[in-house]
């Protein structure tokens, strides 16, 4: 699921790059916070997972200037965490040691990923990606034992430039201090970003900082009205702080001295995976979205390119199979009848004289190119390439209208582009195996001359009255002009000798069987031409274009990724062990 949500992330900021429309990039910045956090909660289940006593966390966090680099100090009794009156001064997170040693958070670098530790010193305005670490020198009888984060303000002008570290600081808390002011407190990045964490379910304590004398009653009533309105838990405890007058620093009541300590006693490790769950279900939908919009569109191009198919077949069907003049296969087959029907006592000469006149025609068979000029000429290799073209253009208008529709647009028009320029290279392909097949093909052609001369056998009669008008015809002439491309298969159709031919076998006493064979081999021909040309050619080459798309301005991401990654937000999760 790590890998998934990293992918879907990367995936959405290259996307985001691209997007023009402002309201779509304020939505996918926003889940793209959503994932970074998703991430870091996944990244701290392991760091949980792989640490036999993990560490207690607590993130002060809260808008700018609010005090939370001061409350940091006075939470840890030192001067450690750096401060300043001007907004923005820290813009790193910076993890404090308390009662725990630096080697016992060496499983950190490996949850912040790509952020690098460095010294506190060594911590740079120009560098946002790194985070630093530092041990308490002195104690503090306010914190339990574990690392206190000071975090970056999550609402000024340049904290999207920082936010990142915001977020994995407070997906690493196990608790939760949100500082906020007199001045704040009402703040709506306030309560977006404590909306934003509640499925992960950390303690939190709310420290109302810069307050008057008298003042905080009225604060406080508004504060929960805040939080019922951003969350549906309870609200938490609220600390009050005031200034001490010597420092300037809050003062922390005395009587709320054990309530962080007593605060981390509601932490339940245990329960994160259940947590991780929650957190993914509720936000899978709505990150999966343009993901989905990808993979319907993609199921319309296939739906399209299909529908595009059956249409091509129907015109074949209908222009060639179905059509009284154009339909030249099974008169081919007529052709290699005749040459069967030899009469006896004649073939021989019959055979010497062919020896000379179809010389050429063996040398080509030598080659392997047995009726080369019966493919050229032939109308059905014209009318599959007339369709093929007409296909694609036909596609190609789809796209454009499809492109009009709906927020998948730029798919269908980068589409339609590519196919634009692969148009020609397809053609040909297809130019090349419809050539492939029609010479292939001339083996169906010859066994359906085959079964109608071992029928004609069982039926005397009915073959010597067709080698007599066969004779007579000079059909023999016609077989061997075309086998030599005197003549095209368009004249074979209508020669009077193939017409009489054909006639006197169709109303022979095996008339019946001749329908037969030629419907036999009509449906094998449209289903060699369906498999070979238009699924197996054209069909392939069309559904690998979206394959091809630049990833830049789409997401990409297969079903079948999708599909791998779903069933860990359903299946049982068993919880870590109990601390």
């Amino acid at each position: 699921m790590l890998e998934f949500i990293q992918l879907l992330k990367q995936r959405y900021q290259a996307v985001l790059a691209q997007q023009g429309n402002e309201s779509v990039k304020t939505s996918y910045q926003q889940r793209i916070d959503q994932l970074i956090l998703a991430e870091a909660f996944i990244r701290k289940g392991q760091l949980i997972e792989a640490s036999q006593q993990p560490l207690l966390h607590m993130a002060v966090v809260g808008p700018t200037q609010a005090g939370k680099s001061s409350l940091v100090n006075v939470l840890l009794n030192s001067n450690a965490a750096g401060i300043s009156p001007l907004a923005g001064y820290t813009i790193h997170p910076q993890g404090f040691c308390n009662g725990v040693s630096l080697a016992d958070c060496s499983g950190l670098q490996r949850y912040f990923g790509r952020f690098q530790q460095l010294q506190q010193t060594q911590l740079s305005k120009d560098r946002h990606d790194c985070y630093s670490l530092t041990e308490n020198a002195t104690d503090s009888g306010l914190l339990p034992h574990g690392v206190l984060w000071d975090t970056p303000d999550f609402d000024s002008i340049d904290s999207a430039t920082y936010r990142e570290g915001v977020i994995r600081a407070i997906a690493l808390a196990d608790l939760v201090i949100l500082v906020v002011s007199k001045e704040k407190y009402a703040d709506q990045s306030v309560w977006d970003i404590m909306a934003a964490v509640e499925e992960l379910h950390q303690p939190t304590l709310i420290c109302l900082n810069k307050l008057v004398e008298g003042s905080e009653s009225i604060i406080i009533q508004s504060l929960k009205e805040k939080w019922r309105q951003a969350r549906t838990d309870e609200f938490p405890e609220v600390v009050s702080l005031y200034y001490q007058k010597p420092g300037g620093l809050p003062d922390w009541p005395e009587s709320r001295q054990p309530l962080l300590k007593q605060l981390a006693n509601k932490v339940r490790l245990n329960k994160h995976p259940r947590f991780e769950q929650e957190l993914l279900k509720r936000h899978w939908q709505t990150w999966l979205e343009p993901v989905v919009a990808e993979h319907q569109a993609l199921n319309d191009w296939h739906e399209l390119v299909d529908l595009m198919i059956n249409q091509a077949m129907e015109s074949y069907q209908r222009d060639y199979l179905n059509h009284p003049h154009h339909y030249e296969t099974f008169q081919l087959a007529m052709t290699e009848l005749l040459n069967l029907m030899e009469i006896p006592g004649l073939a021989r000469i019959l055979a010497s004289t062919r020896q000379v006149l179809t010389w050429p025609v063996r040398q080509v068979m030598k080659l392997g190119r047995k009726r080369l000029h019966v493919s050229d000429s032939s109308y059905e290799i014209a009318l599959l390439n007339q369709i093929a073209e007409h296909t694609l253009i036909q596609l190609a208008d789809k796209l454009l209208d499809k492109a009009e529709q709906g927020d998948q647009g730029p798919w269908w028009r980068q589409l339609n582009s590519m196919l634009r320029n692969q148009r020609q290279d397809a053609l040909q392909d297809f130019a090349l195996a419809a050539k492939n097949y029609h010479l292939s093909f001339q083996q169906d052609v010859d066994s359906a001359a085959h079964r109608l001369y071992y029928k004609l056998q069982e039926q005397p009669v009915v073959l010597n009255s067709l080698r007599a008008t066969r004779a007579t015809a000079d059909a023999a002439v016609i077989a061997l002009t075309l086998q030599m491309g005197g003549i095209g298969l368009h004249d074979l159709v209508i020669a009077p000798a193939m017409l009489t031919l054909t006639s006197l076998l169709a109303e022979s006493a095996v008339g019946g069987y001749m329908h037969k064979v030629e419907a036999d081999l009509k449906q094998n021909q449209f289903n060699t031409v369906k498999q070979a040309l238009f699924v197996e050619s054209l069909r392939l080459k069309l559904l690998q274009l979206p394959e091809q798309l630049s990833m830049t301005p789409h997401f990409n991401i297969s079903p079948d990724q999708l599909r791998a990654a779903e069933p860990q937000l359903t299946e049982k999760r068993h919880g870590l062990r109990l601390l």
